[in-house]
């Protein structure tokens, strides 16, 4: 795993901030990958997660409706080739970018658990674009003292259940995020719903949706060391099942104005993945399977009024090695990146890239946690972490997802 570089302040004393970004695999995609690839059709062993909830059978296999299969082929999907590798040609001209543009065939054993220990980090650090930042416009509290990121105890589903990491492909190499397990409105007790950061799911301007998006919730739940985990089998890394996004959604104000590096688009860097089980499972939805799903806040008082957020991640970049949960707990300030948008929570935090899209947590007035943002940004030599505040973009959002899956369960 190579290391963050750290880079010069700007002339004007300002550190360059950094994405924290999903971190990249260390081997290539030439690598060989276990797949599986299944047959097509009425009545076949064909698995699918492509922005229509696939119909289960009653032997538990997920099948293809045709008119599925119609709208991958619009997009110039066929699924066996997909699954033979087809999906690793990322041509700019046929990189599916717009909203509603969001496919994600199943992968069968894709996601075993050496490539799953292999999305490790790369060397991200990077200058940030002087367009790419407006100075501290707006309000912006004083940099935080940075907090030491504490190690979540082993068995991580009795503390953090919702917690989790989310796996997916880029042009540069697999790569990894974190993400929380959050209500339905629609499917009270049942959810199926995943928020992570919009950078995890979509590159933003330069770029479109990422593949073989899928979620493990409790990764490594016995907080097992790289070492460790060498050898280790899939029902060990993923204990509650590997879920793939079969529809995901992020701001439009990310997809046209995110970036790599900086915080160009961070106010509105949230994403909201419905899952389907890899393997069918039993019926059972992913918040019946992990026991939770946390409440999501669109509301938060005030940052002042805030007393402290605990914000959940795997960070990759060193010193940490993305296999195990780690959390901050530190109360927020406010972070402006430009006038005309939302100021941002930030918090002290000593987690690396690979954290990107775990969830930040408050207790409300109420003594109920809610979810009320997810890691989006943060210095290139670490210390402190920024998110969104949650309103009615992120709101809207939410709301879509719920409303798009409320009659498919």
């Amino acid at each position: 795993m190579r290391p963050i570089r750290p880079l010069f302040a700007d002339r004007r004393g300002r550190r360059p901030r950094r994405r924290a970004f999903p971190v990249l695999g260390a081997v290539g995609l030439a690598t060989a990958l276990a797949l599986t690839a299944t047959a097509c059709g009425s009545g076949e062993d064909t698995e699918a997660g492509a922005g229509v909830t696939a119909s289960a059978a009653g032997d538990g296999k997920i099948k293809i409706p045709d008119d599925l299969k119609d709208r991958l082929k619009e997009h110039g999907i066929d699924i066996d080739k997909w699954k033979d590798g087809a999906w690793k040609d990322w041509d700019r001209d046929d990189w599916l970018r717009e909203a509603e543009d969001y496919v994600n065939p199943i992968i069968k054993d894709l996601w075993d658990p050496d490539r799953m220990r292999e999305a490790e980090d790369p060397d991200q650090g990077k200058g940030v674009d002087e367009s790419d930042l407006s100075g501290d416009q707006g309000v912006t509290d004083p940099e935080p003292a940075p907090v030491e990121a504490k190690a979540v105890p082993a068995g991580y589903h009795d503390s953090a259940p919702e917690a989790g990491k989310v796996f997916f492909d880029s042009p540069e190499g697999t790569m990894v995020c974190s993400a929380t397990v959050v209500a339905d409105p629609a499917h009270p007790g049942k959810s199926n719903m995943v928020w992570t950061a919009g950078h995890c799911v979509h590159a933003g301007k330069k770029g479109g949706w990422y593949r073989n998006i899928a979620f493990v919730p409790s990764y490594n739940n016995d907080a097992r060391s790289a070492a460790e985990l060498q050898g280790a089998t899939k029902e060990e890394v993923a204990p509650y099942g590997v879920w793939w996004g079969d529809w995901a959604q992020t701001s439009d104000q990310w997809i046209e104005q995110g970036g790599a590096t900086g915080g160009q688009g961070a106010s509105y860097d949230f994403a909201v993945i419905h899952v389907t089980p890899e393997k069918g499972g039993d019926g059972k939805s992913l918040e019946e399977t992990v026991g939770s799903a946390l409440p999501v806040n669109f509301n938060a008082p005030a940052v002042p009024q805030v007393a402290a957020i605990t914000a959940t991640g795997y960070p990759a970049a060193k010193p940490f090695d993305g296999e195990t949960m780690y959390q901050c707990a530190d109360k927020p300030g406010r972070l402006s990146i430009a006038r005309s948008e939302p100021t941002m929570y930030r918090i002290g935090c000593t987690m690396t890239g690979g954290s990107s899209g775990g969830g930040w947590v408050a207790t409300g007035a109420d003594g109920k946690a809610a979810l009320v943002s997810n890691t989006s940004i943060g210095p290139v030599t670490a210390g402190w972490l920024a998110g969104p505040r949650l309103g009615k973009e992120a709101e809207g959002l939410y709301d879509a997802v719920s409303e798009k899956f409320a009659d498919k369960q």
